[in-house]
């Protein structure tokens, strides 16, 4: 589906962006300190408010640096098929996490549940639209829908799955404009170039604009996984960082930013 002709440049803009963001050049890291071990992690666009609050626990608890490429799920595992140096693949789904593990591309018994994601359709702040349910999209004033692409990003994928659940897709198709993860989905709304955006709830900061939660009903269980990369030369930093994350400190930092946890965290 084309763009609108009045946000191609910005969507030229955003995708170098991206292009930056999930190669790495971009990357975050979790301290400062220039001597200390670190680890690469590839996470999910999802992660990238939640997995900073885990990685600075973390490293004030080993002392091993947290360096993060965020980026949408399914171009992140394309990378490690293609031999990027990632340590661990934290996912938004489970299937590609599937996928490269059963290519032997993760370490054996490593794959792992960690977290159940949450959709919410957000209002961005300054925005005078007032929606009550998430029918009300197909008033005419909403006339821009945020959603990431659903081939790659999960929460896109879902977004997709709700909206045809309610009946809504044919309706409001003609008004998505896709963003190539949940990161530039939000970036979207923010700016002005669309009205609303369905985003997971951990990308929703407290009193920043209004959001309608998704019935988890309307879509497939947004379960996300995670494993160590086989090739990576740190593979016992990388364990002890997905212990963390699927220990009792590192769910309660994703409970706090929305999600749920797994039915299972080791299936």
């Amino acid at each position: 589906m084309k763009l609108p002709t009045f946000i191609k440049a910005f969507g030229v803009s955003l995708l170098l962006a991206s292009m930056c963001f999930t190669l790495g050049c971009g990357r975050q890291s979790s301290t400062g300190q220039k001597n200390a071990p670190e680890i690469n992690v590839a996470a999910a666009a999802n992660l990238t408010d939640a997995f900073a609050e885990v990685a600075k626990q973390f490293t004030a608890e080993t002392g091993v640096r947290v360096v993060y490429s965020f980026g949408a799920t399914a171009d992140l595992a394309k990378q490690i098929e293609n031999g990027a140096p990632f340590d661990l693949f934290a996912a938004a789904d489970v299937e590609h996490v599937d996928g490269l593990d059963s290519q032997g591309l993760l370490t054996s018994g490593t794959r792992a549940l960690y977290a159940r994601g949450r959709l919410a359709l957000w209002t961005p702040p300054g925005n005078n639209i007032n929606l009550s349910r998430i029918e009300d999209i197909t008033r005419a004033e909403v006339e821009r829908i945020a959603i990431a692409k659903p081939d790659i990003a999960p929460y896109g994928k879902a977004s997709v799955e709700a909206l045809r659940a309610l009946n809504l897709w044919q309706q409001v198709e003609p008004k998505v404009v896709y963003a190539q993860n949940v990161s530039m989905t939000k970036q979207y709304a923010s700016t002005g170039n669309a009205e609303v955006a369905f985003l997971p709830l951990a990308l929703v900061k407290p009193n920043e604009g209004r959001y309608i939660e998704v019935d988890e009903k309307l879509h497939q269980p947004i379960d996300q996984a995670l494993g160590v990369v086989k090739a990576s030369g740190k593979q016992e930093a990388a364990r002890r960082f997905a212990d963390f994350v699927l220990g009792e400190k590192g769910q309660r930092i994703l409970e706090q930013y929305g999600y749920r946890k797994p039915s299972t965290a080791k299936p």
